[in-house]
């Protein structure tokens, strides 16, 4: 059974940093294209990083541009995702997915980020 496994989310003050993991299973990881998405409380969930393969092409939104940074170990079948310089709009609900996943509709609980001061 396929499944993805968010978890590094926190409480951190603005400025601060945290590393999220993202853990896969039940699928060869190696061979998907793995995007993180975030939801805001009241928001649409949107894109927010994406790495491709099999180069491991990174792109990024806008919005965290020069701040976040995507990566991913293929032998571990998890990726991760570096937030640095967090702002209190980067609070929300962090999941990773691939597109076939997100097609389906089938997402994981997600891990949650809260930057407040």
């Amino acid at each position: 059974q396929e499944q993805l496994v968010e978890s590094g989310g926190g409480l951190v003050q603005p400025g601060g940093s945290l590393r999220l993991s993202c853990v896969a299973s039940g699928f060869t990881f190696s061979r998907y294209t793995m995007t993180w998405y975030r939801q805001a409380p009241g928001k649409e969930r949107e894109w927010v990083a994406s790495i491709t393969i099999p180069v491991g092409t990174t792109n990024y939104a806008n919005s965290v541009k020069g701040r976040f940074t995507i990566s991913r170990d293929n032998a571990k079948n998890t990726m991760y995702l570096q937030m640095n310089s967090l702002k209190p709009e980067d609070t929300a609900v962090y999941y990773c997915n691939t597109e076939s996943r997100r097609l389906r509709g089938s997402w994981g609980q997600g891990t949650q980020v809260t930057v407040s001061s």
